[in-house]
Formats: C-alpha cells, structure tokens, sequence
C-alpha cells in the first residue's frame, strides 16, 4: 500500500477535479477526498465543501513545483 500526503485543500469537489487532472497529465496518481475543514458546514448538500488533494509522499515535492502560482499563471 503507497502512503498519500495532503498536498493541498482546495474549495469544492470541481477545483479538486481540475487539480488533479493536472497533476494525472503529469503522470502523478492523486486522490481527493472531503476534509473535515469547516465540519458540518457543507453536511446539508453532500458533495459540496473543501476537499483534500493526496498524492504520494514520494510526488509531493514535484506535485507542490507544479501546483505553484507561478507554474499555474
């Protein structure tokens, strides 16, 4: 079993798509999951509230290179 990091939090399950369809483009495996930032906000909708982005501990510093503002402008 590969242990995943968080690498970042992101606002909704559609910014979490898009990131980690960047990163997968990049040949990184990422998962998203929801987080318990802001719990029980969110629990009358389902889906919608932050979500955690994991990749592998060994990706995580190419993954945090290509996530960056700059890299992203």
């Amino acid at each position: 079993m590969i242990s995943e990091v968080r690498l970042t939090v992101v606002g909704d399950e559609m910014e979490a798509a898009v990131f980690c369809g960047l990163l997968t483009t990049e040949r990184i495996a990422c998962d998203q999951r929801r987080t318990d930032a802001g719990a029980g906000t969110w629990e009358a909708t389902g889906r919608g509230g932050p979500r955690e982005i994991l990749v592998a501990l060994k990706n995580l510093e190419r993954a945090r290179t290509l996530l960056a503002p700059d890299t992203l402008a």
